[in-house]
């Protein structure tokens, strides 16, 4: 059985190029453009885990991180937060880390860092980037 992605990120090229790379790699992945749609589908089918942008209209990614470790089923729910490059996220390092996110990686990403990161994440709860991944 192939793991379930929710990816939630409002740039569309993003979407869909993780999206392909995702699928080609084995797991089941649903697209959302907003943190409001991500907590829905989360709510309807928990998945493995959850991929979700930092900046997004209607629920942001901290937000959306915060209502899913308030959740009883799915305060577990292991988490990638993905940043746009050059946005710098120490003032949050904090809180990302009270949320307990599992990796956070700047965008431009390679799609198969993406996947070397989730699978790390999946197995091991906790990622270390390797310089030859990005």
């Amino acid at each position: 059985m192939s793991a379930k992605v929710i990816l939630a990120d409002d740039e569309m090229h993003i979407l869909r190029a993780a999206e392909f790379k995702l699928k080609r790699s084995g797991f089941d992945v649903t697209c959302v453009e907003d943190g409001q749609a991500a907590w829905e589908a989360i709510q309807e089918a928990r998945p493995d885990i959850l991929i979700t942008d930092y900046h997004m209209p209607r629920m942001d990614g901290l937000e959306l991180c915060r209502t899913v470790r308030q959740n009883e089923a799915t305060a577990d729910l292991p988490i990638i937060m993905l940043t746009a490059k050059g946005f710098d996220l120490s003032g949050d390092d904090n809180e990302t880390a009270e949320l307990n996110v599992a990796a956070v990686l700047a965008k431009p990403f390679s799609p198969r860092g993406l996947v070397q990161c989730i699978e790390e994440v999946l197995e091991t709860g906790t990622y270390v980037p390797s310089v030859a991944t990005f």
